[in-house]
């Protein structure tokens, strides 16, 4: 281990309970973190901040017993909101004027999650959601349960419960079960529930594929060519579809950095690999998008050479170039709205701007980039520059994985939002 050198750290533009945003999604949504009593109450505050990271505004309301685990003045500062743990003449259970978005209970108890769905409504947790049920049957609201507890305390009792509270229309969170418990999950996986919870998009429930990462062609069982990529703009597409209640389906060559847990992902070893799975996954249930973000390997070799070549003499070999997956799916699904992506280098903006316009008048949208766009920052970061082309529009530039997400997704809400689902 190399010694610190103590300096402080560099200055920041964010207040002392301010949070570093990661997107908008909850951008102007009122959320109510209802914290009951287990351990894992311990870890409300850091849910609270991930929810503001989203653009959420937090009320954290308490349990008698969660405030054994986690403190109010924690609580206070991390939501940068009052914390609630009596109920007062102001009522605040009943949450006139606050027009909560959704209400979060996390963690929810064998205890809470019980007397909610047996009505009882003894305390600031239980009488808060039986007004908030109340709001779910009328559409005002959305209510979600991460159930938290020792694997012993799974009963039929609790199956019960939970199967009752989801048929009044309650999200029930899967837990991360680990050493025979069932554990709070990350916080991703729970603001990502809320998000998709409270989405209005035009994309919730349209059932859209993405592809992402580098997907060689095969030269010998253990060598490849293969194509540089990490598939972090992929996983950021995909993500924040899914944050906007998109249905997605995400394959990654594999070679690419790991995606959220809890999107639904699959890897790919090879281009037959790739035709293969995304043929049949669109082949499974109809889609109404694909977003081909992968990096196929341009060339495959004639011959594939069985088992693994020697390496200690010369290996000449003759490539051809791949069939384009992308034009496949055009030929055999004409109705599917792609978003293909396009990099090149060496070549004037023009002509890139050329190609994408005319890659999107043959498949819907175009992603289009310079090699060179890719440029170096301080301290190793880079800024990913790319331009959105679209039939009627005129090039979209757009800077950073979070913008391309965005566009992308702001292109398919326009252009999904007027057309009939395709799994209706």
């Amino acid at each position: 281990m190399s010694t610190w050198n103590p300096q402080p750290p560099p200055d920041s533009s964010l207040g002392d309970h301010d949070v570093a945003r990661e997107g908008n999604h909850l951008d102007g949504r009122r959320i109510a973190l209802l914290v009951t009593g287990g351990i894992a109450a311990m870890k409300a505050p850091m849910l609270a901040r991930s929810l503001r990271r989203q653009g959420a505004s937090v009320t954290c309301l308490l349990s008698d017993e969660a405030l054994r685990y986690v403190t109010e003045d924690t609580l206070a500062w991390a939501s940068d909101s009052p914390v609630v743990t009596r109920l007062s003449a102001r009522a605040e259970h009943l949450g006139d004027g606050l027009a909560f978005d959704a209400y979060l209970v996390a963690p929810a108890t064998y205890n809470t999650i019980n007397k909610r769905a047996c009505g009882i409504a003894d305390g600031t947790v239980t009488a808060t959601l039986a007004s908030a049920l109340g709001r779910l049957e009328r559409g005002h609201t959305k209510v979600l349960v991460c159930p938290t507890m020792h694997g012993s305390m799974h009963t039929h009792i609790l199956t019960e419960s939970l199967q009752r509270l989801q048929r009044l229309g309650v999200t029930v969170v899967p837990p991360r079960d680990e050493n025979g418990k069932h554990n709070l999950p990350d916080e991703g996986p729970i603001v990502a529930a809320v998000c998709r919870a409270v989405s209005t998009s035009p994309l919730r429930g349209r059932r859209i594929l993405v592809t992402g990462g580098p997907v060689p062609a095969r030269l010998d069982d253990v060598r490849a060519v293969s194509a540089m990529s990490s598939g972090s703009t992929a996983i950021a597409i995909a993500t924040d579809l899914a944050l906007r209640g998109a249905e997605v389906s995400l394959v990654l060559g594999a070679g690419a950095i790991d995606p959220p847990s809890w999107l639904c992902a699959w890897r790919v070893a090879d281009i037959g690999e790739y035709r293969g799975l995304v043929g049949r996954i669109l082949a499974q249930q109809p889609h109404d998008a694909a977003v081909l973000a992968a990096a196929v390997a341009d060339f495959e070799p004639t011959e594939t050479a069985a088992g693994k070549r020697p390496s200690d003499s010369a290996w000449s070999v003759t490539l051809r170039p791949t069939a384009k997956v992308i034009d496949a799916l055009r030929a055999e699904r004409p109705g599917l709205h792609i978003v293909g992506f396009k990099l090149e280098s060496g070549v004037e903006h023009g002509a890139l701007m050329a190609t994408a316009c005319e890659r999107a008048s043959r498949h819907g949208a175009c992603v289009a980039n310079h090699s060179e766009d890719y440029v170096a920052r301080e301290h190793g970061s880079a800024r990913h520059i790319a331009w959105l082309a679209v039939p009627g529009r005129e090039p979209e530039r757009l800077e950073g994985k979070r913008a391309i997400a965005e566009g992308v997704a702001h292109h398919l809400e326009r252009t999904l939002s007027s057309h009939r689902s395709a799994s209706a």
